[in-house]
Formats: structure tokens, sequence, C-alpha cells
């Protein structure tokens, strides 16, 4: 994995003069410590445990594997910048994760638009999706309906649902009131359900209909 960045320049050109530190690739710690002596091989190791679960994250804040990648980059490179700051008293995890999700919300930010026109959603009626419905699509299809969501929809979506923040946990970190985080949310489970029913109507059908349902063969 190449790390893209302006920033990355110099702090790779030290990496040509730092003598090499010796550590185990199954002791985690001994891992970061060697990583803070910016040890490549180190680092190389620390990635190659991580990076299915940076992907694991980072997907979710994406549109697609090229704005994953870039999120994953640069969440690595941040980490071995600020790999001091790390406090090893709590679960490495625990900071990677919000490395990668503060790395995803500082990547869409530019181009993000948090007071989204949704009179289209408004004009749509659709009924509440049954949980049967869910249940019935495959995970894979789930995060491709997520990415498939305008971003400022995707992020609070991503935020809320599944990594359990609150609304104003929300606000504060993307720096919007909370009825627009509340907003968001409600307009990205309906723009959700109208996506479910153009992609399994069969599905949508089966599950949302009860007449059909009961009297189905």
């Amino acid at each position: 994995m190449i790390i893209n960045s302006n920033r990355s320049c110099r702090y790779l050109l030290t990496l040509l003069f730092k003598r090499k530190s010796k550590f185990d690739e199954q002791d985690l710690n001994s891992v970061l410590e060697a990583c803070k002596l910016r040890n490549p091989q180190a680092q190389r190791c620390l990635i190659r445990h991580f990076a299915g679960y940076a992907k694991s994250v980072a997907v979710r804040y994406s549109a697609n594997r090229e704005e994953a990648e870039e999120i994953i980059n640069d969440s690595f490179l941040k980490v071995f910048l600020n790999l001091k700051q790390y406090d090893v008293s709590f679960p490495f995890k625990s900071w990677f994760r919000k490395i990668i999700i503060n790395t995803a919300i500082s990547y869409h930010r530019k181009n993000l638009q948090w007071q989204l026109n949704t009179e289209e959603l408004g004009d749509i009626d659709v009924a509440d999706v049954n949980i049967d419905t869910i249940s019935a699509i495959t995970s894979e299809e789930i995060l491709e309906l997520i990415q498939g969501l305008p971003p400022a929809y995707r992020v609070v979506f991503t935020l809320f649902v599944v990594d359990g923040y609150s609304h104003k946990e929300i606000a504060g970190m993307l720096g919007i009131q909370e009825g627009t985080s509340k907003s968001n949310l409600r307009d990205a489970r309906k723009k959700l359900q109208t996506m479910i029913k153009a992609c399994h109507p069969d599905l949508y059908q089966l599950y949302n209909c009860p007449n059909k349902r009961s009297n189905g063969n």
C-alpha cells in the first residue's frame, strides 16, 4: 500500500536515515514501538495487520474503492505521524477507528453540502421497509446501497446507524446543527427505502404487501 500525501514527502525521506529497530511481529506493542522509530518494516507489518480492518471502516464512508483507498492511505499516514500521542492503555483499534472516521470526514468536508434539497424525496410515497426485507439482502448489497447515498447522507447515516454516534456528537464532528443531522438521517433512510424498492422490487413487494404475502403460493 502506497501512502499518497503531500505531507508524506519529508516524512518518507526521513525513513532513509533512521536506523532499524528490532520488533516482534506477533507483539502489537513491539510493532508500535518500532513504528515510532520510523522502522519501515514495522510500518509495513502494521499496515498488513490492519489493512482489512481499515477497509471495513472506510468503505462505508466512501462512494467507491478509490475513495476508500485514499482514506485508508491518509489514515495510516496519520497513525505514523501521531503514534507518539497514542495512549497504550486504550485499545489500538479504537484509536485507529477514530482516525479513519475523522479522515473520512475531512476527505468529504470540502465537497459536502449538508443542507440537501429533499424535494425529490418528498414526492415519493415510500412505506417503512419491513425488517425481513433488510435481512433478506446480503451485506454486500446493503453496502452498495449505502455507498449510493449522497455523501452528506452517507456520512450521517454511517456515523449514527453503524458507528453509534449521537446526533449531538455528529453535529460537533461535522460542524452542523443537530437538526441537520436528524434531517439528513431521516432523508438517508427514505432514500435507502426508495433504492431498495427500485433494486429489489420483488423482495420489497413480498415483505411489504401483507395481502400478497398471505395469498402467495
